[in-house]
C-alpha cells in the first residue's frame, strides 16, 4: 500500500491533495467467495441498513456462510419472506445453480485476469460490470481496477478534476442577473475517465478508494 500511495502521490498534484485531506488508505477486503458475491447481490440498490437486515435474515435462512446448497434448499416463498424481490431471489437461485453445477468456480478467480473474472463472474443473472468490478477491488484485491460505471468515481472526478478545470480556463459560463440557473453537472465518459487515471496506474483501485472518500470525508476510518 505504501508503493502505491507514494507512486498516486508522485504521479498526480490532484489526487495528492485528496490524498493529505483524507489521510491513510483504509480499503477493507473480504474473501472471493460464492458467500462474497451472493452477499454483493444482496447489497444492489439498497441503502446499506435495509441491506443489512434483509441480509441476515436470509444468512439465518440459508445459513452462513452462504452457499449454493443452503440457497437450492429454500422455496420462493422463503426467500420473499426475508424481503428479497423475486428478482433478486431469482438472481441468487441463478448463482447457487451455476456454482452447484461447477459453472461458476470461486476457486479460479485467482489466477484469471481482471477481463477473464469480469466475463466469468457476468454469466451469472444479476451480476453486471459494476459488481464484477467492485469483487475485483474489495475481494480478489486487484491494484488496477477502474470502474467506469460507478457514480461515486465518476462524481469525483468531475469535482477534482473537470469542475476545476473548467474554472481555472475561464469556460465557465458568466451567470446573467436575476434567477441564477442550477448548473448543469456533465459527468466523465469512460474515455475521459481512462485519460484521467492514466498516471494512476498500477494503483487505480486505491485512487479509486480515494475518490469515494473525498466525496464524504467524515465516513473515513468508519
Amino acid at each position: 500500500m505504501r508503493k502505491a500511495v507514494l507512486h498516486l502521490k508522485k504521479s498526480d498534484p490532484v489526487m495528492r491533495t485528496i490524498m493529505d485531506r483524507i489521510g491513510p488508505c483504509r480499503m477493507e477486503f473480504g474473501e472471493p467467495t460464492f458467500h462474497s458475491l451472493a452477499e454483493a447481490i444482496i447489497y444492489q440498490q439498497l441503502n446499506g441498513k435495509a441491506a443489512l437486515t434483509i441480509f441476515k435474515r436470509f444468512a439465518a435462512l440459508a445459513g452462513e456462510p452462504l452457499t449454493p446448497e443452503g440457497i437450492l434448499q429454500l422455496t420462493p416463498e422463503q426467500m420473499r419472506s426475508v424481503g428479497l424481490s423475486k428478482q433478486k431471489s431469482s438472481y441468487l437461485l441463478d448463482m447457487a445453480e451455476r456454482a452447484h453445477r461447477g459453472e461458476l468456480d470461486f476457486s479460479r478467480l485467482a489466477e484469471m485476469s481482471d477481463d477473464d473474472v469480469i466475463e466469468h463472474l457476468t454469466q451469472v443473472k444479476g451480476v453486471g460490470v459494476w459488481t464484477a468490478h467492485m469483487f475485483l477491488m474489495f475481494t480478489l484485491r486487484r491494484p488496477n481496477v477502474l470502474p467506469t460505471g460507478d457514480f461515486g468515481v465518476r462524481m469525483a472526478m468531475y469535482k477534482h478534476y473537470l469542475d476545476k478545470s473548467a474554472s481555472k480556463n475561464g469556460k465557465r459560463p458568466v451567470p446573467k442577473k436575476g434567477k441564477p440557473r442550477a448548473r448543469k453537472i456533465k459527468l466523465p465518459t469512460p474515455e475521459q475517465m481512462e485519460k484521467i487515471a492514466k498516471s494512476w496506474e498500477p494503483y487505480r483501485s486505491v485512487a479509486c478508494w480515494y475518490l469515494w472518500k473525498s466525496l464524504d470525508v467524515k465516513t473515513v476510518g468508519r
